[in-house]
């Protein structure tokens, strides 16, 4: 095996092409070992492999710099600058992270990217820090998998043709993705796919960029070839290859959208090892959704390049039909479509995981909020069950929109929740509204739940007690009710409230606990910094009444376990009681 010798890309110069060849299948073969195992983006690496090969052999990183963008390209580029064992050795195999790290090599490694689009920005950032500084090296961008429909990616590249230096940006064109591709700039790499590159009508070249076409994109000898020709460039260059998303591995090939990304897999024949536990809360709302639009044709679902995070399967988006599209990677192109929509009188309705709301908050703030116009935005995945590479977290979404004014957001407690104040949001037309979507696990409710909620934040009391007041939001509701259960036990019949409301307050209400409660505990899934318990607390400030608030510490938590979590933060059941208890 050639890759046991491979401990950095210098290992590389001496290899002849067939054995870059041998090598690139055997780096495959470890990039599927370690997703089987672990999970992780399976296709759009198994199709870039040849492509990592053929720059490290003909760059010389860690000298010049290669700029990996969203990092769904990266786990070939990690195998070759000596982390393989982090993929060949399934006990090493949790030390290696995602996406690309410095934190893991900082000398191959240039930023920590999880987000998409970015890769050429940052690279003009090297470019221009490189001429100021009078270095030599090549700056090298490579993007791909449906990143080139981002905003960022447009501003990169009208940047980079500006200032006009070496930089050559490597678009891995494979026809998808995270499924299929969507906008009119895809129409234009189809064109010259199609053309093999010699269409007049070239997106790259309008930018003043020179261009080169790569049909065989997962043949190394001519990636060499490729790369070998504009190595060195004193201008701006685009190599376009032609790429197949999960080259090498049949089921990724057959099923391209699903093998995007998958969970640990028995590698013979892609089946998974195990079944996500608990119903997934956000594939039962966009079944709902999909009920919904035929009962109410004014009803459109908006995606930003990943509809499965709501369960829409292409047959589903199908069904959808002209009351489904999908913008690509733009979530700001998304928020802004949205609020057009609601002015004009439909029912848009857009679903975000947080962690990728935060690139379009200012269409949140200005295009929608501001406009007051009643589009309802769902967020995804707002939960410390949910992703957990730091790049990926997604638990602070509380500050982020609950502070937004004229943004009102609702976060249910449970599954008929959930759909109450989907159907409210869609049917009334005085506010924007987001709404916190729980994921697994969330309870049922057992009885009738309030179907309108225009009297805004006004919360919900559960059982009225004495002493304590416990105010539980959103899918720590339950870890309410279990604290209140705890604290009966030792004599304390605390009151339960849901808030329901995550960007106000019932100001009514909490004077009247005044009265007869000298604690008020406050417990969320998020950030305690800017969230929703610390409004609660400035509220009682002045006063006798005293507040505890229980989340998450503000700092970036990178693959942590979640029962870790819960234990450092004082958020078990157990744990939050002792506290109270101490409190009083």
């Amino acid at each position: 095996m050639y890759i046991e010798d491979i401990n950095s890309p210098k290992d590389l110069k001496g290899l002849t092409t067939d054995q870059l060849t041998v090598l690139a299948n055997e780096v495959r073969q470890g990039v599927l070992n370690r997703v089987s195992h672990h999970g992780g983006h399976v296709g759009p690496n198994l199709g870039f492999t040849e492509g990592t090969v053929a720059l490290h052999y003909v760059f010389n990183a860690p000298e010049d710099k290669i700029v990996y963008d969203i990092s769904h390209q990266s786990y070939p580029h990690k195998m070759l600058t000596g982390r393989k064992e982090g993929f060949l050795d399934v006990t090493k195999i949790d030390t290696i992270s995602g996406y690309s790290s410095p934190l893991e090599n900082p000398e191959y490694d240039n930023f920590e990217i999880g987000h998409t689009s970015t890769s050429i920005a940052l690279a003009s950032g090297l470019m221009k820090g490189r001429d100021i500084l009078g270095g030599k090296e090549n700056v090298i961008a490579v993007i791909g998998d449906g990143s080139l429909s981002g905003g960022e990616a447009f501003e990169g590249l009208d940047t980079v043709s500006e200032i006009g230096t070496n930089i050559i940006i490597v678009v891995n064109d494979n026809e998808m993705s995270i499924a299929e591709n969507h906008g009119g700039i895809y129409r234009n790499l189809r064109l010259l796919r199609e053309t093999k590159g010699k269409a007049e009508n070239n997106y790259f070249k309008a930018f003043g960029f020179d261009y080169l076409y790569v049909e065989e994109g997962n043949d190394v000898a001519k990636l060499i070839e490729a790369f070998q020709k504009v190595k060195d460039t004193d201008h701006p260059v685009v190599v376009h290859i032609h790429t197949e998303k999960g080259h090498g591995y049949g089921p990724a090939t057959e099923n391209k959208e699903q093998w995007h990304w998958h969970a640990a897999f028995n590698m013979e024949d892609g089946s998974p090892k195990s079944q996500e536990g608990g119903e997934y809360i956000p594939a039962m709302l966009g079944d709902w959704l999909l009920e919904e639009m035929k009962r109410d044709p004014k009803l459109v679902c908006i995606a930003a390049g990943v509809p499965a995070n709501v369960g829409f399967t292409r047959e589903k988006r199908e069904q959808a039909g002209k009351q489904y599209i999908d913008v690509g990677i733009a979530e700001e192109e998304a928020i802004a479509l949205a609020s057009g929509m609601a002015k004009r009188g439909a029912h848009p309705v857009v679903s975000l995981q947080a962690t990728f709301l935060q690139r379009t908050y200012d269409q949140l703030c200005q295009d929608l909020a501001v406009n007051g116009n009643p589009a309802v935005i769902n967020v995804l995945g707002s939960s410390i069950f949910g992703m957990n590479d730091f790049t990926h977290i997604c638990f602070f979404d509380i500050p982020m929109l609950s502070h937004i004014p004229n943004l009102v957001y609702l976060a249910p407690t449970t599954y008929e929740e959930l759909i109450a104040m989907e159907s409210w949001a869609i049917r009334q037309d005085k506010h924007s509204v987001a709404i916190r979507v729980p994921e697994y696990g969330a309870a049922h409710s057992t009885g009738p739940v309030d179907t309108d909620f225009s009297d805004i934040n006004r919360f919900k009391v559960a059982h009225r007690g004495s002493k304590v007041a416990i105010i539980a939001a959103g899918d720590f509701y339950q870890k309410g009710e279990n604290v209140v259960r705890l604290l009966a036990g030792k004599g304390i019949d605390a009151t339960l409230i849901n808030p329901r409301f995550l960007s106000g307050l019932d100001e009514q209400l909490l004077n009247e606990l005044k009265a007869d409660h000298q604690l008020v505990v406050t417990l969320e899934d998020g950030s305690l910094d800017g969230g929703f318990g610390e409004r609660i607390a400035r509220f009682y400030g002045p006063t006798d009444v005293r507040v505890m608030n229980f989340g998450v510490k503000k700092q970036l938590y990178d693959r942590y376990d979640v029962n870790d979590l819960l234990r450092e933060n004082h958020l078990t059941d157990e744990m939050i009681t002792e506290d109270v208890m101490k409190a009083l």
